[in-house]
């Protein structure tokens, strides 16, 4: 079977993986309060979630399986094969923190009034609670980059969280193994919360995105929101096939490389919810269905 990329990557400056289109891409956790009920994402610390971490979420160190073994998953994706002689990977990586939620319009409108960031107006156009959508590779890194700034010049920045930036930490998005790991913990669940197809679970088949957390999952993996459906999300990682290697994470990629998203969206069907789907889109691409979530990381 062809990689559909070998035709796809010539065209840099659209999405490749429309969430319309999806088909040509072939723990236990405890229990949280949904986002919009909770008064937890605080204007004080730039809208963030009012918790030890700001909504950070630790993912130990460890071992898991990355990819789809289509005797698992029967709905697996020839781009999620690790390699010819391989269903699965077994990737190892240090602990690192993810956000519960995706970016909410509230977060990112904080950057632009701070910033004057030439966003999407689309972008700001979301109420306040809403997963920041119309944002590119592009907006998303310089989002990053601001509010780390902002964590280590701040006098109300956790103690934790300041300890791990003077080491040498990180506010960035995701890398695809990252993203991976935290969606589908290390038991190789075929979706957040297990391996069955579970539509009330997710905003997927619906005609808009909701707010951060609105879908009730206390049983996804390290009690994260929204790892499937609502938004895609970017990543660090430029799309390549498998087999994954963290070397190939790099923000300073040639300008016309596609960078991959995660998570399906709300106009997915369940199929694009799962766990291991990969899609790509070119760096500047602000689309209706992706948005982002970043983690803090050693690497």
């Amino acid at each position: 079977m062809m990689d559909p990329f070998s035709t796809l990557c010539r065209h840099a400056r659209r999405v490749v993986f429309s969430s319309l289109t999806a088909l040509l891409f072939g723990m236990t956790a405890p229990s949280i309060a949904l986002a919009q009920d909770n008064p937890a994402f605080n204007p004080a610390t730039w809208h963030l979630p009012d918790e030890a971490m700001l909504g950070f979420v630790e993912i130990p160190a460890g071992r898991f399986a990355m990819g789809s073994d289509p005797r698992v998953d029967r709905m697996a994706f020839a781009n999620e094969r690790w390699s010819g002689f391989m269903r699965q990977g077994n990737v190892n990586l240090p602990t690192f923190y993810i956000q519960r939620y995706e970016v909410t319009t509230a977060q990112y409108k904080a950057f632009v009034a701070a910033t004057g960031y030439q966003a999407a107006p689309q972008s700001l156009s979301q109420a306040d609670i809403y997963p920041a959508a119309f944002v590119s590779w592009t907006d998303a890194l310089a989002y990053a980059r601001w509010l780390e700034q902002e964590l280590r010049t701040s006098t109300q920045t956790p103690d934790h969280i300041q300890q791990l930036l003077d080491d040498g930490w990180q506010i960035t998005l995701a890398s695809e193994a990252q993203w991976e790991k935290a969606a589908r913990g290390t038991e190789g669940r075929v979706f957040p919360w297990g391996n069955q197809p579970d539509t009330s679970k997710a905003n997927i088949g619906s005609a808009a995105s909701d707010p951060v957390g609105d879908q009730n999952c206390s049983e996804c993996a390290y009690g994260l929101a929204d790892m499937s459906g609502n938004l895609f999300e970017w990543t660090r990682s430029p799309y390549q096939a498998y087999p994954y290697t963290s070397e190939d994470d790099r923000e300073n990629l040639m300008e016309d490389a596609l960078w991959v998203i995660r998570g399906g969206s709300f106009n997915d069907q369940i199929n694009n919810a799962r766990a291991a789907v990969r899609g790509a889109a070119d760096p500047g691409a602000r689309r209706a269905f992706i948005g982002f979530r970043l983690v803090l990381t050693p690497e």
